[in-house]
């Protein structure tokens, strides 16, 4: 069961909508052309507004359809309706483009069409790190619950398996192998034998993918316990046991203020060959300004005074179309001191739908 939304605009002479007759006009020329594939449309409401005119018309009460006329010419139609059977949809896309080819001709005008925007208690869209929306092939939510720090969902996609979803962002699901190997740049480092911190990573993928490379001792910190449970139980395929044993020979999970051991570490004087930041991703915002920019920084700095000096620090950017959020992480690394470099790799993460940046950043005298 879902309600469907069919989204058509058109692009028209500003001046045909600007002058009350050529408005009036258009009105009812674009009525006529509906009444070709709604025969029982009937106009309910119209006004004037800021921008232009708004026509409501409906259907039998269950097709309710919005036009807006806005005064720089555009035309933006919102069919709205709901449908039990998803399958057999009252508008399909296909009857949506005769419904835009028809009115091109006698609106005499250029439009698009769009597939249908599904929308239930199922959430099926999510956005791009460029803020488009993409719609995902999601039958069923299996759980849904808020932890003190965030909301957490697991949704299931039939192509993509269990999808762990962080404040409505997706964050990793059974399919992205391709993002934890690329984060730790399996073949290219050597783990063997090392000592290794993760700041965060609560979805246990990196210390599973991790603890299959020998290392000496991995420590974890994780301050959400919720998201660990929760992980453990649905996404098994991705995290093994590590969530559940929290604690063997070679690793233990912390669940605290990765800040709060990360000063501790410093006091101690403890050093480790690789530090994982798989914390929240690179900011998008018009500057580098703001609580969490802080905290990046404050992650940042905390984390080079607890590598050895051959160490490493790995993390994950945001997406390759955000060159701009992108380049205000690089500058932060600029400033840093002593100063690092650093390189990138890029992988096409299933789940995201798009090409991820991560980060390898080094001292600049290794």
């Amino acid at each position: 069961m879902t309600a469907q939304t069919v989204l058509l605009d058109f692009s028209i002479d500003p001046s045909r909508i600007g002058d009350k007759v050529g408005l009036k006009d258009t009105v009812k020329l674009l009525e006529k052309g509906l009444l070709e594939f709604f025969p029982q449309l009937k106009l309910i409401f119209e006004t004037s507004t800021s921008d232009g005119h708004l026509c409501v018309f409906s259907q039998n009460d269950a097709i309710f359809l919005n036009a807006r006329f806005f005064n720089h010419g555009i035309i933006a139609i919102n069919i709205e309706y709901f449908k039990d059977n998803v399958e057999q949809p009252f508008v399909t896309f296909d009857l949506t483009r005769q419904m835009r080819n028809h009115l091109e001709k006698v609106l005499n005008v250029i439009g698009h069409a769009y597939p249908a925007i599904h929308r239930s208690q199922i959430r099926k869209y999510f956005p791009s790190s460029d803020e488009r929306i993409l719609e995902y092939d999601i039958d069923k939510v299996i759980y849904e619950g808020t932890s003190p720090f965030q909301k957490i969902q697991i949704v299931h996609s039939k192509s993509l398996g269990n999808m762990l979803v962080l404040d409505e962002l997706q964050n990793i699901a059974e399919s992205d192998l391709i993002y934890t190997e690329t984060l730790m740049q399996r073949g290219i480092e050597n783990y063997e034998g090392k000592e290794i911190c993760i700041l965060g990573g609560g979805d246990g993928a990196l210390l599973y993918e991790l603890l299959k490379e020998k290392p000496k001792f991995v420590t974890m910190l994780e301050i959400d316990e919720m998201v660990m449970q929760v992980c453990n139980k649905y996404l098994k395929s991705i995290c093994g046991d590590v969530l559940e044993l929290r604690k063997s020979d070679n690793f233990e999970i912390i669940v605290d203020d990765c800040m709060i051991y990360l000063d501790k570490f410093i006091k101690e004087g403890k050093k480790f060959d690789y530090v994982f930041g798989d914390l929240t991703d690179i900011p998008i915002s018009d500057t580098p300004t703001g609580e969490v920019w802080n905290f990046f920084r404050s992650i940042l700095e905390h984390s080079f005074k607890i590598l050895k000096p051959t160490g490493k620090y790995l993390t994950h950017g945001n997406g390759a179309n955000r060159p701009d959020s992108l380049s205000m992480f690089e500058e932060q690394l600029e400033k840093l001191e002593p100063k690092v470099k650093f390189t990138r790799a890029n992988a096409f993460v299933p789940s995201f739908m798009e090409d991820w940046v991560f980060y390898q950043i080094t001292f600049d005298d290794v």
